[in-house]
């Protein structure tokens, strides 16, 4: 398990190092939030300091008030590996198109802007970035995508001005 100060410290970091390709990716026009909730899995991400190492990348959504609260959690080397959980709250930044949304992490220490870029109700993805285009991650609401629709939504990525060359694909949970 991490400790609270490495994580802090890591996100700090992170937060401070410049934006890159993809920053001009806009987010959809309008989500409905009832698509946020639930377990989402991740699929693919960029790759992040906070998250190196993590395979099994889950984020739980609930409803609570005006936002969500949210739970991220991976395990560490493997899919078997140590938990390492961190929790957020997300309020909506953008009520009009409901896809941004203002996370902030041990208690208001850290706070980042998050864009859903796109989603794919039908097939259970989407595209969650922060708005510098900095990080990306293709979540799922399943374990794993089947081959052509994550193919599909790699080739989405891409087209939003992602390198896709950099994107990380860590080990699912076994189910």
């Amino acid at each position: 398990m991490f400790k609270p100060l490495t994580l802090i410290l890591a996100a700090v970091a992170a937060l401070a190092l410049p934006s890159v390709a993809g920053a001009m990716a806009q987010p959809v026009t309008h989500i409905e939030l009832t698509r946020m909730m639930g377990r989402w899995y991740e699929v693919a991400r960029l790759p992040n300091i906070t998250q190196r190492g993590c395979h099994a990348g889950t984020s739980d959504w609930t409803r609570n008030g005006e936002g969500f609260a949210v739970v991220q959690a991976c395990h560490r080397g493997s899919p078997e590996g140590p938990l390492a959980e961190w929790r957020a709250r997300a309020r909506v930044a953008d009520p009009v198109s409901n896809a941004k949304f203002k996370m902030s992490f041990f208690g208001g220490l850290i706070s980042q802007e998050y864009w859903v870029l796109d989603q794919r109700s039908d097939e259970g993805w989407l595209i969650l970035a922060t708005h510098d285009g900095k990080y990306l991650w293709l979540m799922a609401q399943k374990p794993t995508l089947p081959l052509n629709i994550r193919t599909e939504a790699v080739a989405r990525i891409k087209q939003l001005g992602f390198d896709v060359g950099r994107l990380e694909f860590p080990l699912p949970v076994h189910g």
